[in-house]
């Protein structure tokens, strides 16, 4: 293109930005200008940067920096090993890990949302967040959910006037929607891509039951997790979390949390309310398109009852095995996992309308959201000891603590949470594994694994199901 049809179509941009009032009249100076976002969706396809200079401030770099310990040898870091041979591979010393991620503040008082795999980190940790203008303050977790990907820090010191984003209501979106992601991919600095809502409800991406996503192609690197997508009014509609990819860089397929269940994340923080997920009482498989034949449903989405807890809230508001939920609240669901966001989303002390084909006839149901029964303190134990599962905390599986966490109720005894640097810890027993069997016994109640644990063991046997698989482990005593 020649140097003149350049300069005439510089022209012709910025004769079409002074007609809409972006570009600044007179002798008032650019910086000075009011930041409001552009007044229509067909203006805003001529320049991001009103949005952007709304938006930007309120996102952060998040800097971790944790101590771990680490031996001197590639073996000696395996604890079957070092239990096997000593410390004759040579001793611990201390290293430093660093990581890199994006934030967004969303309250004047510094409550910064990231993704809960940007600051987890083993050993003590420091957090620190920088802005945009430089300004670098500490910062502490408040809370962090490993299922949701969500954790909320506080920003400590600064003058309780930090520059924020406003939370839309992201069920406000539709596919086609003009979006910016903002973070900082790869440690370069703050950087802002383009693009659109891919998808809405994305549930099959999740690593668990109670994740959904927007998919958008606006490009997401590393260092854009804990970021914001933001809508063409420059609100959050969505926290960046991941992306697919082949090659290890952003190919236009990004994930992102959506703005709705931040919103708890960020309530919780501020009011010291516990998150907690409805109980719904119910087994739900995923519609086929040989249960929607079956069942004479067009669409092959939804959600099948496959059983009903007893006393629970489900039977209690007439869910019977063999409903497919179709909406909830007017909304489509396409599977479980659509099911328990929505019922997330809505709340424990709520209503929820729900939507079902029973017998090939729809049929509304009002389903009361109460959360889970907590387990009493005969079903839960706190271990410790000369054994493989010191440092874990189990639970006998009950209805609300199997439908949390995707088990089969009365299948052995869940490992709820595992104290770091424990034995089990080491052994890397993870939150959700079920443990079946110990040697000969059969594991059915906490009590059998206390009984099972009780005799120090040359090698323990154990039969661990995890992710639908089962594990059979020997482990040195």
């Amino acid at each position: 293109m020649s140097r003149s049809s350049v300069a005439g179509l510089l022209l012709a941009v910025c004769g079409l930005a002074a007609a809409v009032g972006w570009l600044p009249s007179g002798s008032e100076p650019a910086h000075a200008q009011k930041r409001v976002p552009p007044p229509s969706r067909e203006v805003a396809q001529y320049s991001f940067a009103p949005i952007v200079r709304l938006a930007a401030p309120a996102v952060v770099n998040v800097y971790v920096r944790s101590r771990v310990q680490a031996f001197n040898s590639p073996f000696a870091d395996d604890p079957f090993f070092r239990r096997f041979f000593g410390e004759q591979f040579g001793q611990p010393s201390d290293r430093v890990q660093s990581s890199l991620g994006s934030g967004v503040i969303v309250s004047p008082e510094g409550i910064v949302v990231t993704n809960t795999h940007v600051i987890k980190a083993r050993g003590e940790t420091e957090i620190r967040v920088a802005l945009s203008d430089k300004r670098e303050f500490d910062a502490k977790v408040v809370l962090q959910d490993e299922k949701t990907d969500i954790a909320v820090l506080k920003i400590e010191g600064g003058d309780g006037r930090f520059p924020t984003i406003a939370i839309e209501d992201s069920d406000t979106m539709e596919v086609g929607d003009l979006v910016l992601a903002i973070g900082n991919p790869f440690g370069v600095g703050q950087t802002v891509t383009s693009g659109i809502v891919s998808a809405l409800s994305r549930s099959e991406v999740g690593r668990s039951d109670a994740q959904v996503f927007l998919q958008t192609d606006a490009a997401i690197n590393p260092g854009n997790s804990g970021g914001a997508l933001v809508d063409m009014s420059g609100k959050l509609v969505g926290i960046n979390t991941m992306i697919f990819s082949k090659s290890g860089g952003s190919q236009g397929i990004g994930f992102a949390i959506p703005s709705n269940l931040v919103r708890l994340y960020v309530d919780s923080a501020l009011t010291g309310r516990r998150v907690e997920r409805p109980w719904l009482g119910a087994k739900l498989e995923a519609v086929t398109r040989d249960i929607a034949e079956a069942l004479g449903i067009e669409r092959v989405a939804g959600a099948v009852v496959m059983r009903v807890a007893d006393k629970g809230p489900a039977a209690k508001a007439g869910l019977q095995p063999g409903d497919v939920i179709v909406r909830i609240d007017g909304f489509e669901v396409a599977d479980p996992r659509s099911v328990y966001y929505r019922l997330t989303t809505r709340g424990a002390g709520h209503n929820a309308r729900i939507e079902v084909v029973r017998k090939g006839r729809p049929q509304d149901i009002n389903l009361p959201l109460q959360p889970p029964p907590q387990p009493g303190r005969d079903d839960v134990r706190n271990l410790s000891g000369n054994h493989p599962f010191d440092g874990a905390r189990v639970s006998n599986i009950l209805p609300g603590l199997a439908e949390e966490m995707g088990l089969d109720e009365g299948e052995g005894v869940v490992v709820v949470s595992v104290r770091q640097g424990s034995i089990a810890a080491r052994l890397g027993f993870q939150p959700a594994d079920v443990i079946l069997q110990i040697g000969t016994v059969e594991v059915t109640s906490v009590v059998d694994l206390e009984r099972a644990v009780v005799e120090r063991q040359r090698i323990w046997q154990v039969a661990v199901k995890r992710g639908g698989r089962v594990l059979k482990l020997q482990v040195p005593g």
